[in-house]
Parts: structure tokens; sequence; C-alpha cells
């Protein structure tokens, strides 16, 4: 998982998306602490992660062999748990499950990038 986060930072920091780094690097972390405790995980069907720049959205992605989609749960206050999916949607603008082709599927989320106005200032 260390890997992944450092990866993601890095290529934020290569495209100039530093800005959106603890967002971003959170939600890469709770999808796949998600896949971690949830996707079935076999020397065949590994998971991964792609991240990537749009027109107008960084875009994470958690690709995993589960056919079990996650659902967003009310957590316990005895619980430790429960709370990532809650965390991915008040960070994201948006996120989402797709099937992937071959087994298992794809969670993603995506975050807004920063506008950049003339003169070249963005604003988060």
């Amino acid at each position: 998982m260390a890997l992944a986060r450092l990866e993601l930072r890095k290529a934020l920091t290569d495209w100039g998306l530093s800005v959106l780094e603890d967002s971003a690097v959170l939600i890469l972390s709770e999808l796949l602490t998600n896949a971690t405790l949830h996707a079935k995980v076999t020397p065949e069907q590994t998971i991964e992660t792609r991240y990537f720049r749009s027109s107008g959205a960084l875009r994470i992605e958690v690709h995993d062999g589960s056919e079990e989609r996650p659902q967003p749960r009310t957590p316990d206050a005895e619980a430790p748990d429960g709370r990532g999916l809650l965390l991915v949607d008040a960070l994201a603008d948006e996120w989402g499950v797709v099937d992937r082709t071959g087994p298992g599927k794809i969670v993603w989320a995506s975050l807004s990038l920063p506008v950049v106005r003339p003169g070249g200032r963005g604003r988060s």
C-alpha cells in the first residue's frame, strides 16, 4: 500500500497537482484497504491501482478480483471500521463501481482539477 501511495504522490507532483495530494492519497488508501479486506486475492487475481489525469479530473482506480460491490455502511461507535467509503464519498467529487474485463470490479473516485485562472494562478 505504501508503494501505491508513493507512486500517486510522484504522479501528482509530475502533473503539478500536489494541491490534491492529501485527498487523493487518503482516497487511494481507503479504496485499497477496502479491497484488501473484502476482495478475493489469489496469485492470478491481484489488486491493482491506476490513476490518471483527464481534462477536468484526477481519476483513482482500484481493481480487484471480487464481484462483491462495496456498500457504504453506517459506522458503529464500537467498531473501528466501516468509515472508509464514507470518507471517499466526502472527499471525492464522485465515485462508483464498474465491472472490468475478466473477474472482478473497478472501484473509482475522481477529484476535480484546480481551476487555473488567467496569469497562471489556480484555486483549489
